[in-house]
């Protein structure tokens, strides 16, 4: 199951170098997953300060 970032996302961008498969893109004001690129690592959530990604 891929990740997802909610709506407390702060747009920091802590999550977006640590993804290896650059599947996380900044939208609008804040950041996004690709549910197709996503392999479902977790290394975003483990890093995201606002506690703001969640396995879909």
């Amino acid at each position: 199951m891929a990740y997802k970032i909610n709506d407390a996302c702060v747009n920091c961008g802590t999550c977006e170098p640590d993804c290896p498969v650059g599947a996380i893109s900044e939208s609008g004001d804040k950041r996004v997953i690709d549910a197709n690129a996503c392999i479902s690592c977790g290394t975003c959530a483990a890093e995201c300060p606002a506690e703001a990604i969640v396995e879909e």
